[in-house]
């Protein structure tokens, strides 16, 4: 999506916004070559992982701390 709103599906199954807005949307058609698919299968975790590491609410909880303690 091209929308900087959390997802309204997320946020409708309940999840909180910080957690539907930090979601990620991939979409796939016929046109979609493996190639294409392999890369991001092979690049998303690494920028995942960037991102995280920039992140000192991730590094609290991968410290055990509670989510919602975080914010």
């Amino acid at each position: 999506s091209g929308s900087l709103d959390p997802s309204h599906v997320l946020l409708a199954l309940g999840l909180p916004h910080e957690i539907a807005h930090g979601s990620l949307r991939l979409s796939l058609c016929e046109y979609n070559t493996e190639e294409e698919i392999d890369y991001i299968i092979e690049e998303l975790p690494k920028i995942v992982s960037m991102l995280r590491d920039m992140s000192p609410v991730w590094e609290r909880i991968m410290k055990g701390e509670d989510y919602y303690a975080v914010q």
